[in-house]
């Protein structure tokens, strides 16, 4: 009885329990390199680097690649060991975080944003091509063969949205939706469904930030688009902002990581609000960050 007791008594105490939590990832990118920060304990200059790549250090990469792949202009968390990598240097390479080793690697003019798709694709977003600005999809088995590519003027931003099954693209002054055509098929295409003039031209960067809205930037303003109505309306915490080249934002916690181009096309800035904050990175020239949560889709 007094056993029975005991464990009675020790189930009604709070037992703390320590999990290995990985912090939760800033990815930047920037001239040659990719870096993945400690979005919790980096706050000024004081950076937690977990992770860098550069360029020059990725020796399984064709040698074309060391010039292809500067300056970084994308870079994505594809899943907790992959990041996406786009350059508008000319390429796009697909990074195993462990082994630094490349699982895929094109080369595309100007590939300014890009984004994996079901079935092992990847589509990419292009300000500049001999066959005119375009989005291209490849197979990441056979990164030397285009399976389909429709234009688009100055092609910056690329995002899946997964309940929806569609791909938005930003272009110049447009935003577009497309849907998956004969995708298990050798000959997979994307069908355009809709598209919107943006409310102001110069368009830069494109996120997500929930299952029914995108974030988007232009070289005057930043805006969110409701996929539901099709409409834009200003993102209040930037609004009246200029030269916003990235944006991270959850509408349903507040946060928002951003930067701004402040030198040039370029800054060493991370913003974050909630808590606001600065990280700088005084090495590198920053151009895009994102969001990473460890262990969640993205």
């Amino acid at each position: 009885m007094k056993n029975v007791k005991w464990l009675f008594a020790a189930l009604m105490i709070p037992v703390l329990v320590s999990f290995n939590k990985q912090p939760e990832e800033i990815i930047a990118c920037g001239d040659d390199q990719v870096l993945i920060i400690d979005k919790n304990t980096s706050e000024g200059k004081n950076v937690k680097l977990l992770w860098n790549w550069k360029v020059k250090e990725a020796t399984d990469l064709p040698a074309i690649y060391q010039k292809l792949m500067v300056p970084t202009d994308e870079c994505k968390p594809v899943s907790d060991d992959r990041v996406l990598i786009a350059s508008s240097g000319g390429g796009i390479v697909l990074v195993d975080r462990k082994t630094k080793k490349s699982i895929f690697y094109a080369q595309v003019p100007m590939a300014h944003s890009a984004e994996i798709l079901p079935g092992n694709r990847v589509a990419i977003a292009l300000s500049t091509h001999a066959k005119g600005n375009s989005i291209e999809v490849y197979d990441l088995k056979r990164p030397e063969q285009v399976l389909f590519r429709d234009s688009l003027y100055s092609g910056h931003g690329v995002v899946w949205m997964e309940k929806q099954k569609s791909l938005y693209a930003l272009g110049y002054n447009e935003l577009r939706r497309y849907s998956l055509k004969d995708w298990n098929t050798a000959k997979p295409s994307l069908k355009l469904e809709e598209k919107w003039a943006t409310p102001d031209n110069g368009g830069h960067d494109l996120s997500s930030i929930s299952d029914s809205k995108l974030l988007l930037s232009t070289s005057v303003n930043t805006w969110v688009f409701d996929t539901g109505n099709g409409k834009f309306a200003p993102f209040e915490p930037l609004k009246g902002v200029k030269n916003v080249k990235s944006m991270n934002y959850s509408e349903a916690t507040g946060e928002l990581i951003y930067t701004i181009g402040e030198i040039s096309w370029w800054t060493h800035n991370i913003y974050c609000r909630k808590p606001d904050k600065t990280i700088i990175i005084p090495d590198i020239n920053l151009y895009k960050v994102r969001v990473n949560h460890p262990g969640e889709t993205n």
